[in-house]
């Protein structure tokens, strides 16, 4: 059974009460039970939110040695300010696809750079919590 990791950047511990109009009323929990629900049978998922850049960047590093493979990850503003997080992605033996509950390239200017996609195998962005989904969908059909 593949092991996925949903990795969880600042502010999305805020999920359903910070700005619900672009980040829809779910929370973090309800996001991350559904996703074990549904995939239960076919992958064993592990998830992670911290709102500290280091502890993610260890994080990353823990999960790569431990052998996971997988990893989909919402950087939050991170995606846009972190170089240290961008190397560890890349220094990691692990596959990523970064995921965007907004679409990043409707919004302010600051927010259609991302520092970490290059090091991603594919970035969703846009498509609300759904994109957990689709990005779980894709490594379990590798």
């Amino acid at each position: 059974m593949k092991k996925i990791a949903i990795l969880n950047g600042v502010n999305l511990d805020r999920l359903g009460k910070r700005e619900p109009e672009i980040y829809g009323k779910q929370t973090l929990e309800d996001v991350i039970s559904s996703l074990k629900k549904e995939f239960s049978h076919a992958c064993e998922l592990y998830d992670f939110q911290t709102n500290h850049e280091g502890v993610l960047i260890d994080k990353i590093t823990e999960l790569s040695d431990a052998g996971f493979k997988y990893a989909v990850i919402n950087p939050g503003a991170f995606t846009h300010t972190s170089i240290a997080l961008r190397d560890a992605i890349a220094g990691s033996s692990m596959q990523f696809v970064e995921v965007h509950i907004s679409n990043i390239y409707k919004r302010e200017d600051f927010r259609h750079s991302s520092l970490t996609a290059s090091v991603c195998v594919a970035q969703i962005s846009g498509m609300g919590v759904f994109g957990y989904k689709a990005a779980i969908e894709y490594f379990k059909n590798l």
